[in-house]
């Protein structure tokens, strides 16, 4: 029997979030959840940080200032299985489309960069956490482990996401590759930093990292961004040097085909919204026959990747007990209609 190549209809946001403000912020993406569904998308990307923002004040000024924000944040952060994640999947089953959105994971003491991955019937396939956070992130945020660079199989495609600089790291993309990703997700900040100060950090060169995502990996990426507002600026940006590093708007939502192409139509930097396009799986085939990493165009005599998948606790068993692994490593099923149902009333 012949192969069966899904075709559907897939959505990036390109929108600024509900800045510190959990509660507002699942509100804010149960609301483009259904936009996405009601214009016929299966998929639905967003951005890094998405729930509750991602901390831009640690690239601004100095740790005594930025302590103002470290509570807040913490406060309006999210637990990987906590009601605010069960009301998404309660909106992805309702509406019938995968939902991968970037949140800040509360674990304990700790923030993470989280991703969640969620199916149309509201089942959480995988909540997964950055790998390495990059450069100053690293004074909010732990880090994954191997368990986090897993590539899920759904109804439209094996899919796979990734958060910002990840990206630009080989090894990291080998390993997603390596489970012949189809469909992925590259959730990324806002882009709101002048590239006049820092050109690596604009919309430019993160894009082209997208763009080459594809190309190299063959598969198709939705490349969600956030938009940096104009009461996020009057917030964080205090200063006339803070204003000229940090421009409102930075959006650059866009969809890559398997051979690298953007086939979706771009928003201005400074519009909230979706970016749409249509995903043929069949293309992934015809990309595949000029350059496959993990096949016919990989030289595993020369090159070989070493990866641990295995997810690693900081506490090991005593006397050959079991390892304690975080409990929101393993999938967990959609709620159950009535209580969506009775978080929709609420």
């Amino acid at each position: 029997m012949p192969l069966d190549h899904p075709k559907f209809k897939a959505a990036a946001v390109q929108a600024a979030p509900a800045y510190l403000d959990l509660d507002a912020s699942v509100a804010k993406t149960i609301d483009l959840v259904a936009e996405a569904a009601s214009n016929g998308a299966r998929l639905v990307a967003f951005p890094e940080c998405w729930i509750p923002g991602h901390p831009l004040w640690t690239l601004l000024d100095s740790v005594p200032w930025g302590m103002q924000f470290v509570q807040r944040y913490f406060d309006n952060a999210m637990t990987a299985t906590g009601e605010e994640m069960a009301a998404i999947q309660s909106a992805a089953r309702a509406h019938a489309i995968h939902v991968v959105f970037g949140y800040v994971e509360r674990a304990g003491g700790s923030l993470y960069m989280g991703q969640a991955i969620i199916d149309e019937a509201g089942n959480r396939l995988a909540t997964r956490r950055k790998l390495r956070p990059t450069h100053i992130e690293r004074t909010v945020f732990g880090e994954g482990d191997g368990s986090d660079l897993k590539v899920h199989e759904t109804a439209i495609g094996r899919l796979g996401a990734l958060n910002c600089w990840e990206h630009i790291q080989p090894l990291v993309k080998q390993a997603m590759f390596s489970q012949h990703e189809q469909v992925h997700v590259a959730s990324w900040p806002s882009f709101c930093v002048s590239p006049d100060m820092a050109y690596a950090l604009g919309h430019d060169a993160n894009m082209a990292a997208s763009q080459v995502y594809s190309l190299e990996g063959q598969c198709y990426t939705l490349a969600s961004a956030a938009v940096f507002s104009e009461a996020m600026a009057e917030l964080l940006c205090d200063t006339p040097f803070k204003q000229q590093f940090m421009r409102t708007g930075g959006g650059a939502a866009m969809i890559y085909a398997p051979d690298g192409r953007p086939i979706a139509a771009p928003l201005p930097p400074d519009q909230e919204g979706l970016v749409y396009a249509e995903i043929d799986l069949g293309m992934i085939t015809l990309a595949k026959a000029f350059a496959d990493p993990v096949g016919h165009y990989s030289r595993p005599d020369v090159l070989q990747l070493a990866f641990d998948p295995a997810p690693k606790s900081r506490v090991v068993g005593i006397e050959g007990a079991p390892a304690l692994v975080r409990p929101e490593a393993a999938p967990a099923p959609a709620p159950e209609p009535e209580a969506a149902e009775t978080e929709a009333a609420e």
